[in-house]
């Protein structure tokens, strides 16, 4: 344990330096990849910092470089795997996945970090086969750094007492990121980092969208649409190109995963802000390393995610701390904790537009299944009435009641054809227990 937490520690000390370096170089002398870059810190206040030199030789292999920025770039490292292959199929998902709109907003760049000149040059013509349309519209760049450009893979470190091909995989995995990040930092104003076998939940990037509105001006390092490794771990782009170097510092103490978490808590996010249902699911049988069965599953996945409209949240429920009314309707990690309702109090989710809806999923509880909602029924509020005191909605059509602490409706708009502009959870019941509304999860018709 001691070891470990020296480790860390020389870590923080490193990058402390780091940070210390990069304010001193600019003062002194002038750096011909340096540019000045703004960003929103934690006290809401923007400072202007320069970018260490960091250079790699990054061969575009296929694709047009657009001359102006998407919204979000799409970054995948490929490797020649010993069994299955999965990018082709991983390829197809982001794009089937994703409405024409969408797909105008997006490149995906995929690094092939082999040095296999033959598996590459085959794999980046499989590639434009299947893709040519998306490569030749620029929404698809394949780029190639070669192995003189990687540190040393050899003679490394063995932390966490792995063995030294594992080793060898792990650090050649942070310099190839390294590589895709830099590569990637001038592309959009976003950057997501996917892995070569996953799949897509429908319209990830307007979902993506949302929740980035959602949280305004409240500061963020990392965003995360998967809980598993390095899958769905969203940044600012203007972040990247310290994360590039920060990778390659590093490369050989740790695994990615591991060091991104550092990543983020020495940029002062100390919490994870992961979004759910999570919008990307983990698809491939047998691992990158030596081929080894990966069965894992992302169990928060959901191929068709919530749509949430926007809408103002109210409740008479008294909360716990900051588990506010919001944390239940934001998709994210957070939930709501209430104080034990009695008769008629209620949780109003009132939408800035009327809304018809097709599908309703309530999840309340804890995992220990505590705290659950047991007396309520749902209610759709068809129209709403502001007054001095707020909003007031009239009209109230019964969906059903809660079962096991939770609700679900499907073909809503069969049942209720009018838009909806309120939806009510309304006690029943005095509540011994507190309660716990996990989710709320809505489904527009479309």
């Amino acid at each position: 344990m001691r070891c470990y937490w020296n480790r860390a520690v020389s870590l923080l000390i490193a990058t402390c330096i780091l940070v210390f370096l990069m304010s001193k170089i600019s003062e002194f002398q002038a750096i011909s990849e340096s540019k000045i870059i703004a960003r929103t810190v934690w006290q809401s206040q923007e400072k202007m910092r320069s970018v260490l030199p960091f250079n790699l030789t990054i061969q575009l292999l296929a694709g047009k470089p657009l001359p102006y920025k998407q919204y979000l770039t799409v970054g995948l490292s490929s490797v020649k795997r010993k069994k299955e292959s999965y990018l082709l199929n991983t390829l197809q998902s982001i794009f089937s996945q994703s409405s024409p709109e969408e797909l105008a907003q997006i490149v995906v760049v995929v690094l092939l970090a082999e040095f296999d000149a033959n598996w590459v040059m085959e794999t980046m013509e499989s590639i434009s086969k299947h893709f040519k349309d998306q490569l030749d519209q620029g929404l698809m760049l394949v780029i190639h750094t070669p192995q003189d450009q990687y540190p040393p893979l050899v003679g490394l470190k063995r932390n966490f007492n792995d063995p030294p091909d594992r080793v060898a995989f792990r650090s050649k995995q942070n310099v190839d990121y390294a590589s895709l990040v830099h590569f990637s930092r001038n592309l959009s104003d976003y950057f997501i980092m996917l892995e070569d076998d996953v799949k897509c939940s429908k319209r990830f990037l307007t979902t993506i969208k949302k929740h980035i509105h959602s949280r305004g001006s409240s500061p963020w390092v990392t965003l995360e649409y998967s809980k598993l490794g390095y899958i769905g771990k969203l940044y600012h782009s203007m972040d990247l190109p310290l994360l590039a170097r920060f990778l390659f510092l590093f490369y050989q103490e740790m695994p990615c995963d591991f060091l991104l978490s550092h990543f983020r808590t020495l940029l002062m996010q100390d919490k994870v802000i992961r979004y759910q249902p999570s919008l990307f699911q983990h698809m491939g049988t047998y691992s990158s390393f030596q081929g080894n069965l990966n069965h894992l599953k992302d169990s928060d996945f959901h191929e068709s995610p919530a749509d949430n409209p926007p809408a103002d949240i109210h409740t008479d429920i008294i909360f716990y701390q900051n588990h506010r009314p919001e944390n239940a309707y934001t998709q994210s990690s957070d939930f709501f904790w209430g104080k034990a309702p009695t008769l008629t109090n209620y949780f109003l989710v009132a939408f800035h537009s009327p809304v018809i809806l097709s599908r309703i999923v309530i999840n309340t509880g804890s995992k220990e299944k505590k705290d659950f909602i047991s007396s309520a029924v749902v209610e759709a509020g068809l129209v709403s009435v502001r007054t001095g005191k707020g909003l007031n909605c009239l009209e109230f059509f019964l969906l059903g009641s809660f079962k096991n602490g939770q609700f679900e409706m499907n073909d809503v708009q069969k049942v209720v054809k009018s838009p909806f502009s309120c939806l009510r959870i309304r006690v029943t019941k005095d509540h011994d227990n507190w309660i716990i509304i996990q989710n709320i999860y809505l489904w527009t018709a479309r």
